[in-house]
């Protein structure tokens, strides 16, 4: 019994080791510094926690600030804001726009996407309902080459730039979560799921005031 257990756990570690290297083959030439960004288009903001006032917790409030650069310095158009937003007393999408329509951004570049339930459900949103063929990706190292791996399996033209603005303190947890998120990431793209919300195209091209509420 003993040995049977140990076999299955071997196995196990061995599937977790694959889907990491895979993730990271596909997606490691695709993390570029901040300044080789060019004409990028969309900035997609993954969403994180936020807390019951509304406010982003730390690691969202550095992907917003790092895409908040991206903008300044004319290396993105607009702001793809994609999260949970599936009850009316949980909302991450509203909770990052509200960040930066306070650091004076204009409404009228920010389109938020409800239904980001998780990565993969954003990258498949950003391509299927708003018809994005070009993003760079702003979240943290950790979780930025799952999300590039993600985006480039399903089609998308995608780089990334990574929100390491601090050390966050759930470290360790954080990577070790990844290892089992990078297993779903390669299981969900092989299975060529659709995101758990469809419906409507919404043109990134369009007003962006329609996915406002």
């Amino acid at each position: 019994m003993l040995k049977v257990l140990l076999l299955i756990g071997l196995a196990g570690s061995m599937i977790t080791l694959l889907a990491r290297v895979r993730v990271h083959a596909v997606a490691g030439n695709l993390v570029k510094p901040q300044k080789e960004v060019h004409n990028a288009g969309t900035a997609l903001v993954l969403g994180a926690y936020v807390y019951p006032d509304g406010e982003p917790c730390p690691l969202l409030q550095d992907r917003l600030e790092t895409a908040l650069e991206l903008y300044q310095e004319g290396r993105v158009d607009r702001f793809l804001l994609s999260g949970d937003h599936g009850s009316t007393t949980y909302d991450e999408v509203n909770s990052m726009k509200n960040y930066l329509l306070a650091k004076g951004v204009s409404p009228d570049v920010l389109y938020l996407d409800h239904a980001g339930f998780d990565t993969y459900d954003s990258l498949y949103r950003a391509k299927h309902i708003f018809e994005a063929e070009r993003v760079v990706v702003v979240t943290q190292l950790f979780h930025l080459r799952r999300a590039l791996y993600i985006g480039r399996s399903l089609g998308l033209e995608v780089e990334g730039v990574a929100a390491d603005r601090r050390h966050p303190e759930e470290w360790l947890y954080l990577q070790l979560r990844e290892l089992g998120a990078n297993l779903k990431a390669v299981w969900e793209v092989g299975r060529k799921r659709q995101a758990l919300c469809m419906g409507s195209t919404i043109s990134l091209n369009g007003p962006a005031g329609v996915t406002h509420n």
